[in-house]
């Protein structure tokens, strides 16, 4: 009997049950908060979704976080870390068993953030973003301030009025908001936005850039926690000063910034100088540096009294330069006798060496090496002259051997067309041409008949005049 009753049974599918199960789960699942240890994370898929587990002491369940909503998440998962999720459990038909869809995750308590900020700050210090030397010196007088905060909030309005009780400069706000889920991603923006600027560009580039927010709980700050804001500090080119919270409050952003100061009105007062200390001491430099050039001034005009004091007066240095002088003018009409007179014996000693006989010997001898030099280059002249003539004549010689006018003297005769070029061929000469022959003795004109191209009957061998059969033509 139990037999036939099993039989009569509905028959589900497969995929009947777990579409049945998956509407009985979610129906009565479809809002739940979970606490759990995440388990397995490993970051997200290559299709951008995040899948891990949530496990206590006794049980485990898988989760899973869309693309989408990770993108969103102000805490990321981190292992180990305990979170608090909110979600909706659904099946996976696929393997049997089910799981949470997370659409919002946060650290358990205060206790498991302080956990995540140590770990992540322990990470970064790894990294080097927290060392000393990558720490910029700010400038002293900066031109233009830029300021990354709410520009709604009361830190704005504490910066401009402690700005401009102490040195008014250009200020630029970028807008952003310090708190909620997009707070990280614009801090970063604004810090990479500043320092993008070019140095001549229609908005100034900052000198200096301040990262300010108001105190708030450790939740409030997390954004000045998160990954991207601490690199986007540590990469930052302008030096930057962070000012995030109270005194007491201490945020990640700290550590990688140049200057870390305990409130945003503090941070105000580390950019700029006060104006009236600095006209102060520019006063103070002032007096100073004239009140030394005075002690200056008056310790060379004693230099130069003593030194005044010391030289000899001007009738002492002059005395014997004035002697020496009178002495040099009583002894220089004496001395210009005596030259004169040296020269005039040196001179009548020279003319009596120069007399009519010497000078007429001195001429002969040079016409006579004259003469002598004129006949060598006679004979050179002529001996040069015969040896031009000879190869003269040897070249005359020559050009009459290659000359074609010997060969016309043989009997042979060039023939011409009517413009005077030679033609070397039967087959240039057409009928009627105008044709004119050369002989050795003078030129004939004359008319081509019969076909160009017929080869002319040999004469035979004979006379004078008659020409040589076995000889060859001579332009052939």
């Amino acid at each position: 009997m139990a037999e036939p009753a099993l039989l009569n049974v509905v028959e589900w599918t497969v995929s009947e049950v777990s579409a049945v199960l998956k509407r009985t789960v979610e129906d009565n699942f479809s809002h739940v908060r979970v606490r759990g240890e995440i388990s397995g994370y490993r970051g997200p898929h290559s299709s951008g979704h995040v899948y891990f587990a949530l496990k206590d002491e006794g049980a485990r369940i898988d989760a899973v976080i869309w693309k989408g909503v990770f993108g969103k998440l102000r805490v990321k998962p981190e292992e180990g870390l305990e979170v608090i999720v909110t979600g909706r459990i659904t099946t996976y038909p696929g393997r049997s068993n089910y799981q949470i869809v997370i659409e919002t995750l946060e650290p358990s308590g205060l206790g498991a953030l302080m956990a995540l900020l140590e770990e992540r700050k322990k990470k970064l210090a790894a990294e080097g973003l927290f060392d000393e030397a990558r720490k910029q010196l700010l400038p002293y007088l900066p031109r233009v301030i830029g300021v990354v905060t709410s520009p709604t909030g009361a830190v704005i309005r504490d910066i401009l009025h402690r700005l401009e009780d102490r040195f008014p400069a250009h200020v630029i706000v970028w807008p952003v908001r310090v708190q909620g889920d997009t707070s990280a991603a614009e801090v970063a923006a604004a810090i990479h936005g500043f320092n993008a600027l070019p140095e001549d560009g229609p908005v100034p580039r900052p000198d200096v850039i301040i990262v300010a927010r108001g105190g708030g709980s450790l939740e409030d700050l997390w954004s000045f926690n998160e990954e991207i804001v601490v690199r986007a500090a540590a990469d930052s080119m302008i030096p930057l000063i962070s000012a995030v919270g109270h005194e007491t409050d201490i945020t990640l952003i700290d550590f990688a910034s140049d200057k870390r100061a305990p409130t945003p009105t503090a941070a105000a007062e580390m950019a700029v100088p006060v104006r009236s200390d600095l006209l102060s001491r520019i006063a103070t430099q002032a007096r100073r540096l004239i009140a030394c050039w005075a002690r200056g001034q008056e310790a060379r005009r004693t230099e130069l009294r003593a030194a005044a004091r010391a030289l000899p007066s001007l009738d002492a240095l002059m005395a014997i330069p004035r002697q020496r002088l009178d002495t040099a003018s009583d002894r220089l009409p004496r001395a210009l006798r005596a030259n004169a007179q040296l020269h005039h014996t040196q001179l009548s000693r020279i003319a009596a060496r120069l007399s009519p006989q010497i000078l007429r010997t001195r001429i002969g001898r040079c016409n006579e090496v004259l003469a002598a030099l004129g006949q060598r280059g006679e004979r050179a002249a002529r001996v040069s002259l015969a040896r031009r003539r000879d190869r003269l004549v040897s070249c005359g010689q020559l050009l009459t051997a290659y000359s074609y006018k010997d060969v016309l003297k043989r009997g042979y005769a060039l023939v011409r067309d009517a413009g005077g070029t030679p033609l070397h061929a039967a087959a240039a000469v057409t009928q009627g041409m105008r044709l004119d022959i050369e002989f050795a003795d003078g030129r004939v004109a004359a008319t081509a008949e019969g076909e160009g191209a017929t080869p002319a009957p040999a004469r035979p061998r004979g006379k004078p005049g008659g020409g040589n059969p076995g000889q060859g033509s001579l332009f052939g």
